[in-house]
């Protein structure tokens, strides 16, 4: 696993020693952040990196230009490799222990014009996540909420609040979605 564009291109990123965090492949990624460069939401970006894991899509964010990253995550685990990946880029980031709840509570009345929900795909936490992100309104006029699920992501009622843009990527979804205009 690496950064595969930006300022930190080529830096190598560790990934977890077990099974229990599923990084976001390469292949992925980079489609991913083609995706987000063709609707400049990345550049000057304030991100929230919510289900951080290896922190791998927050960093890729911030190689590209993107403002200011929040990593946040329930894993202690997680954390300390969010932490120590941060670390080889040399910059400062803001990295929340806790759980999406915690977070989303904790950073109520700021900002993201990029927030990235990516938790296990079989813990049914998408809609939830959504509800939170829309509740605290942290999403910024015209940000973008990336979800990457195994294709059974139940969005709930929150799929009605969003413009939605779903790609298939091999066996992984990716998720654009914005907030409607009449909200």
């Amino acid at each position: 696993m690496r950064v595969i564009s930006g300022k930190y291109k080529g830096i190598r990123l560790d990934s977890p020693k077990d099974n229990s965090v599923r990084p976001t492949t390469d292949r992925i990624k980079e489609t991913i952040f083609n995706i987000l460069f063709s609707r400049n939401v990345v550049e000057g970006k304030a991100v929230l990196d919510l289900f951080s894991g290896s922190g791998a899509l927050g960093i890729e964010a911030a190689s590209r230009g993107a403002e200011s990253v929040v990593f946040a995550d329930a894993s202690a685990e997680s954390v300390k490799l969010t932490r120590e990946n941060a670390a080889k880029t040399k910059s400062q980031f803001e990295i929340i222990h806790g759980d999406y709840k915690f977070a989303t509570r904790k950073l109520q009345g700021r900002k993201f014009g990029l927030i990235f929900v990516d938790p296990p795909y079989r813990a049914g936490l998408y809609a939830d996540a959504l509800r939170q992100i829309v509740k605290y309104e942290l999403l910024d006029v015209g940000g973008v909420v990336v979800v990457e699920h195994g294709g059974s992501a139940d969005l709930g009622e929150c799929e009605s609040a969003f413009d939605s843009d779903v790609r298939k990527c091999g066996n992984t979804y990716v998720g654009f979605y914005t907030l409607k205009e009449n909200l």
